[in-house]
């Protein structure tokens, strides 16, 4: 549990979620689905002290996930953060994680519960960070500065994206990939013609190959000499599974969204099967177990890059989770057009030199404008 000496207790008097869906004039596609619109869950806090803190959980999946997990905020997790006093945010993440298990089991729902728990957690540490007026990446004992990459390069003229990216400040990319092995490649030629020898280039398959495509489909994306590729084949693969693909993978493999506990990181780790590291703090874990997640990686000489394509709260949260943690690495900055990532995040999408510098504002230095989100609130209370 990371120190707070200085933290009064936190009790926590409102739990609210607010619900936005941002129509888009392109779906976002990947192997596995496609996103007509951008969604987000805000999870808003505050403390009887009239402090607020604020949090968003992971939502993209499936079509109807957004208004659901609000739902399981306000009727499973609230109820629990408002019954006690916390000493600290992890107090609270232990205690409320333990107490939703047998509920997550008889629903067959851990992945959600564990989204829902994991965007409190991010809000209770902003709580915590501006309650202590310090800036949260400065409070989990980090420095202010990170490398990003343009993620989510679709499959459809990635070049004239990633173009526009680099124009706006970012210096490394990541394709798209599992849309058939000549489209694939083709991709990845141009990406690498524009962007020339020696910009890092990534590539993701979301879970889309079987063992054999993933193995081949390694040899060939090879040629274009991409530092990483993500997932090539599904997330509940066995370790000794996923060490047989590193051995014959021509590229280092990457994983860890799709990952749920310190158990299943401990193990990831210590199989060497994984190059990097990539939690998603919205996902699972929250503050409370992600910066352990990424000082591991680093003990085991893996690059730690946190995994995020949401809303501008959960990005700006995984660069102050980024930058606690340190080392090498990149955080993920979604491409593709989204509003509620570009008007909570504002500034801290616009990299120099694919750098970016967090603010030194307490929390995670940006309070929501919900007014400026307006036009895409959606209700999600039953009637």
């Amino acid at each position: 549990m990371i120190p707070l000496p200085e933290l009064a207790p936190l009790r926590i008097v409102k739990v609210e979620a607010h619900v936005f869906r941002a129509p888009i004039l392109e779906p976002v596609e990947t192997s596995f689905g496609v996103m007509h619109d951008r969604p987000a869950v805000l999870v808003h806090l505050q403390d009887e002290q009239g402090c607020s803190g604020w949090g968003e959980i992971w939502c993209n999946f499936p079509a109807v996930g957004a208004e659901h997990r609000a739902r399981l905020l306000e009727s499973c997790v609230g109820p629990l953060l408002m019954a006690r006093t916390w000493a600290h945010p992890s107090e609270a993440f232990e205690a409320i994680t333990a107490r939703l298990h047998v509920l997550a089991l008889q629903t067959g729902e851990p992945g959600p519960i564990a989204q829902t728990i994991a965007g409190a957690d991010i809000a209770l540490w902003d709580l915590a960070a501006r309650r202590l007026n310090r800036p949260l990446w400065q409070l989990l004992g980090g420095g202010p500065e990170v490398q990003v990459y343009a993620s989510g390069l679709s499959p459809t003229r990635p070049e004239q994206l990633a173009q526009q990216k680099r124009e706006e400040g970012y210096r490394a990319f990541k394709l798209k990939v599992g849309f058939g092995a000549e489209r694939d490649l083709e991709n990845l030629r141009r990406l690498r013609r524009l962007l020339g020898p020696d910009t890092p280039l990534m590539v993701d398959a979301n879970q889309g190959w079987d063992m054999a495509t993933a193995v081949k489909m390694s040899e060939q994306l090879a040629e274009c000499g991409p530092i990483w590729l993500e997932e090539p084949i599904t997330a509940d693969h066995t370790l000794d599974q996923w060490q047989y693909l590193a051995s014959r993978s021509s590229i280092p493999l990457a994983a860890g969204e799709n990952m749920r506990g310190q158990a299943e990181f401990t193990a990831a780790l210590k199989s060497g099967a994984f190059a990097v590291i990539q939690p998603d703090l919205g996902k699972w874990g929250g503050f409370s177990q992600c910066v352990e997640v990424g000082r591991a990686a680093l003990r085991h000489t893996r690059l730690f890059c946190p995994h995020w394509l949401g809303g501008g709260v959960g990005l700006v949260a995984s660069m102050h989770l980024k930058a606690a943690v340190g080392g090498d690495g990149f955080v993920e900055v979604d491409s593709n057009p989204n509003p509620l990532r570009d008007r909570l995040a504002g500034e801290l999408l616009s990299p120099v030199e694919g750098r970016i510098r967090l603010p030194d504002t307490p929390g995670l230095g940006i309070t929501p404008e919900l007014s400026a989100l307006a036009e895409f609130r959606v209700p999600h209370h039953y009637a």
